[in-house]
């Protein structure tokens, strides 16, 4: 199937879709597979699950930016709503199906005090192991992965983090469609 008949195929798709990007030689792939099943048949008639081998669609990985299987994408009138790269049990792929269904992206659960404060610690720890050492070659790695650590516990309370996540995902939600569509010129 030609990336462009898929996406045709996904915009004119009566229901919302899950679609599972596999292969049979990957190993979690096989493994989230009966949980994808089960899914699939505990949402039937009200959300479609479609399998893609990767190996035989590359155009389609491609055209959807996919760098790593299994990956499930949940899309709702030929729009990507969520996806999940890797294996994972029911109760975490699930919210890719009421994804589906809704349209909406399931709330992201907030970080306890005691997460944040957990995490503020472990980063300054390796700020404070990084200038014990003198900040020299490989020590600036360190600092760095510290700073990043420290960056986890506060990222979704940062006023300059949202706004600028969001465009960045806009972009990449928007981006699959814009390549097929100069694709699309390009063929005409």
């Amino acid at each position: 199937m030609s990336k462009e008949d898929f996406y045709e195929k996904l915009k004119n798709s009566p229901r919302p879709v899950v679609v599972d990007f596999w292969a049979p030689w990957c190993g979690p792939c096989r493994a989230i597979g009966p949980v994808i099943e089960k899914l699939g048949h505990d949402y039937t008639g009200r959300v479609d699950v479609w399998k893609i081998h990767a190996d035989s669609e590359p155009d389609i990985m491609r055209a959807f930016r996919i760098f790593g299987i299994p990956t499930v994408i949940a899309f709702r009138d030929g729009q990507e709503v969520m996806r999940h790269t890797g294996s994972a049990p029911a109760q975490v792929l699930q919210p890719l199906f009421e994804a589906a269904l809704s349209g909406n992206k399931p709330a992201r659960s907030q970080l306890t005090a005691v997460q944040r404060l957990l995490r503020l610690g472990a980063g300054l720890a390796l700020i404070i192991v990084a200038l014990i050492a003198g900040l020299h070659g490989f020590t600036w790695l360190i600092a760095g992965l510290g700073a990043i650590v420290m960056f986890t516990a506060v990222y979704d309370r940062c006023p300059v983090y949202r706004p600028v996540s969001m465009r960045i995902m806009e972009y990449f939600q928007k981006k699959p469609a814009a390549i097929l569509e100069k694709d699309r010129q390009e063929i005409d």
